[in-house]
């Protein structure tokens, strides 16, 4: 398939409910407005194809720069294409849900991700952080320094209020993340998300959304979810 039948084949799955919903979220035309699920068909006769992925994702189409990370192949990407996209991330959906996700698959994501997460830009910050939760929902304990993340807890601590938004949601869920799926340090990161406490996502429209990660983790306990890994990162 080339890039003119992904892009017919998607403008055929969009629906103006979802595009409603995308938009509500913070994407702009032009998109379709396809559900994730329905892509599998298309992404299961493609299967990974970069140059595809490169064309999808460089469209500005926010339905086919998210198709773009699930045809993408992330082991043929550089630090430089992460870059790119990252700089073509335009809101939360496609930074810490498309290029993270995609980074995360990749030998150089926690370098990538550090840089980023000291950026000071939000969908920078918010990837980064995001990454490190794909990272640890997906792989080994034993691939991370316990140092490390136990330093970014702690730098977490005293930052995470004075974030931006989208990067308090990525950090916040970063606790809860190493709460329930990096074992090594589990009592420390309730005892974060109890120091943290209640972090308050500040809406347009509506009142402030409250996220409190120090439920979120019990609840994963009370499930026996403690240890939680994913056998795919990406769809």
């Amino acid at each position: 398939m080339n890039f003119e039948m992904v892009m017919q084949e998607l403008e055929a799955l969009g629906k103006e409910r979802t595009k409603k919903i995308y938009v509500s979220n913070g994407a702009h035309e032009p998109l379709f407005g396809v559900a994730t699920g329905e892509m599998k068909p298309i992404a299961k006769k493609i299967k990974n194809n970069q140059p595809l992925a490169e064309q999808l994702y460089s469209s500005g189409n926010y339905d086919a720069m998210y198709f773009a990370g699930v045809i993408a192949d992330p082991k043929a990407m550089t630090e430089a294409d992460f870059e790119r996209w990252i700089d073509a991330a335009y809101f939360y959906m496609l930074s810490d849900y498309v290029v993270a996700v995609t980074l995360s698959e990749t030998d150089i994501a926690q370098e990538v991700a550090d840089k980023w997460i000291a950026s000071g830009e939000e969908l920078k910050m918010s990837a980064g952080w995001s990454c490190y939760c794909w990272l640890l929902g997906n792989r080994p304990d034993r691939e991370f320094s316990e140092s490390k993340l136990a330093n970014m807890l702690e730098i977490l601590r005293n930052t995470i209020h004075d974030s931006p938004k989208r990067t308090k949601s990525a950090m916040n869920n970063f606790i809860y993340t190493v709460g329930v799926s990096y074992l090594p340090l589990h009592s420390e990161a309730v005892e974060t998300a109890k120091a943290v406490g209640p972090v308050e996502i500040k809406r347009d429209k509506t009142k402030s959304k409250f996220l409190l990660a120090s439920d979120d983790i019990q609840k994963a306990v009370d499930k026996q979810r403690l240890g939680f890994k994913r056998k795919h990162v990406r769809c």
